[in-house]
């Protein structure tokens, strides 16, 4: 029996797991069946079981995969002297994670948010699939903090922010925006970029005060009680 390449056998598992994805982007992840997934990428149940055990396995393997590819690419960032500034390191590397994927569409739209919104919902049931994304969410705040911490140093960024804080606000915009996108339709990651942007050319308010903060701005003919 000949032997089959790892080139083969690689192609075979992207084939699996990208059919399985948009299965459950299109139906949700209870609603889709072995059977679905089967039919879906045109396989055996033997050609598809060699390489996962059922959807637990293929929906941890999905969603390892996505976090890894972007906690690989913030650590790479990290790594730069200063790393490349916040919008466009994120646009950087969400453009990338969503290019990877722009194969995959479910009803004329990317199948990548409406997948991981998906998998928010799955992580309230399934606890092994809520630790996984913890701890990859744990990885990329990480990345995150030590970018941070590079900016600091370079003097990009105030120093009076713990980094973490602002790990989590990137972290949060980033959903946000992949989040909108499930549900308003697909956008280019310029607009988040140019968001980012935007934020990040704002004044320091108390610079014009000395430190102090500024006074709430009062509309006219209106009082504070």
């Amino acid at each position: 029996m000949a032997r089959v390449s790892q080139e083969h056998l690689d192609a075979r598992r992207r084939q699996i797991l990208d059919g399985a994805a948009l299965c459950f982007a299109r139906n949700g992840f209870h609603a889709t069946s072995m059977q679905d997934v089967l039919k879906e990428v045109d396989l055996s149940a033997g050609a598809v079981y060699r390489y996962f055990s059922g959807k637990e396995e293929l929906i941890g393997a999905i969603v390892a995969e996505v976090l890894g590819s972007v906690r690989e690419a913030f650590e790479e960032a990290a790594r730069l002297t200063p790393p490349p500034p916040p919008d466009e390191l994120v646009a950087s590397v969400l453009g990338r994670t969503l290019g990877a994927r722009e194969s995959l569409v479910v009803d004329g739209r990317p199948a990548f948010p409406r997948l991981v919104i998906q998998v928010w919902t799955e992580t309230l049931r399934n606890e092994e699939l809520a630790a996984l994304l913890r701890e990859g969410y744990g990885s990329v705040r990480a990345s995150w903090g030590r970018i941070v911490a590079a900016y600091q140093e370079a003097g990009m960024m105030r120093a009076d922010v713990a980094p973490d804080h602002v790990a989590r606000t990137m972290i949060a915009s980033v959903l946000g925006f992949i989040a909108q996108q499930s549900l308003f339709g697909p956008a280019p990651v310029e607009i988040l970029r140019d968001g980012l942007r935007a934020l990040m050319s704002m004044p320091d308010p108390s610079a014009a005060t000395g430190g102090a903060p500024l006074a709430p701005r009062v509309p006219d003919g209106a009082h504070l009680g």
